[in-house]
């Protein structure tokens, strides 16, 4: 039997993973995870007992994840999460173990990953948000309520189609922006911005890029998430309640800017939706590197299956009678 058939089986044989609990319904403590569990397990003590060794060692290094809740702090202080029940953080450590897990390189530059609760990782559903944080300066939204959006997703796919033409040609992979899954949505109050793509990788399924980013006093917090395109009906309102998670502690702020200090952003809110500082360069050379890493994110069927196991285990997927 292939790895994807028996971790269909598995699932289809567990119960479904219980609700988020109630405030005031007394199931709190017993609905959330113990401590060093996944936030969603995919299999029972017994189950777990008759696996093939790299499945139940799969299992085994989803448990061993410490998910955090409540108020997170990130940056030694300089900003905070405040975590609700239906998600689970794992810090830049963890967030690393797993990212590698799912074949990507080594990154020792995220503040961590939200994972919503009751899922696991490598379920075809999985989906996860990855925080980080770029230090480019402040940026000033002077010019944000004047922005033409669909003016500058115009922009993007036409440096994308040049950008993407240039990659295929070294062999790469290339991408095209299909357009805004979510226009650019930015709340001038709380200094947010939200949206979300949808891409084209040449395969089958569109992929969805969804993004948030949070500007304080000397840069922006960004909360990015990738799944397949059909998941944006699910994922749309957990990313609207992310938006809120995030907040900036006193003295690193948005308002709390001093130009007398601090330095200023070499681009404003458009550049920040287009790419940051690499897409005044024209070749949106951020853009895309975001964009490529973002595609390993995706974690769904054979991919979850067989690529999770073979990061795990340096081993391929191989029948078992």
């Amino acid at each position: 039997m292939s790895v994807l058939l028996l971790l269909a089986g598995i699932a289809a044989a567990q119960p479904a993973p219980p609700a988020p609990p109630v405030a005031g319904d007394g199931s709190a403590d017993a609905a959330l995870p113990v401590e060093g569990a996944a936030v969603g397990s995919v299999a029972g003590e017994d189950a777990v007992g008759e696996l093939p060794p790299e499945l139940k060692e799969m299992l085994d290094f989803e448990a061993s994840l410490t998910y955090e809740r409540g108020d997170v702090s990130l940056g030694g202080g300089k900003a905070v999460l405040h975590v609700p029940d239906s998600f689970g953080y794992l810090d830049a450590a963890e967030t690393d173990k797993v990212l590698q897990v799912w074949g990507n390189p080594p990154d020792p530059n995220t503040w961590g990953m939200l994972v919503p609760s009751n899922t696991s990782i490598f379920a075809e559903e999985a989906w996860v948000v990855v925080v980080s944080y770029t230090d480019d300066g402040h940026i000033k939204d002077d010019d944000a309520a004047d922005i033409d959006f669909t003016e500058l997703l115009g922009q993007m796919q036409s440096d994308a189609a040049a950008e993407s033409e240039a990659r295929v040609k070294a062999g790469l992979t290339g991408v095209r922006i299909v357009g805004w899954a979510e226009p650019p949505h930015y709340d001038g109050i709380s200094h947010k911005i939200y949206w979300a793509k949808e891409l084209d990788f040449g395969e089958e399924s569109h992929t969805l890029n969804y993004a948030i980013r949070a500007l304080g006093r000397e840069g922006v917090l960004e909360f990015n998430a990738v799944a397949p395109m059909n998941q944006i009906a699910t994922i749309k309102l957990p990313m609207e309640q992310v938006m809120g998670f995030a907040e900036f502690t006193p003295g690193n702020r948005y308002e709390d800017f001093d130009e007398s200090v601090d330095r200023v952003a070499e681009y404003g809110i458009a550049a920040l939706v287009a790419g940051g500082v690499a897409a005044k360069t024209g070749l949106l050379k951020g853009l895309f590197a975001m964009l490529l890493a973002g595609k390993k994110l995706i974690v769904v069927g054979v991919i979850a299956a067989v690529g999770a196991a073979k990061a795990i285990f340096g081993k391929k997927d191989a029948a078992a009678s």
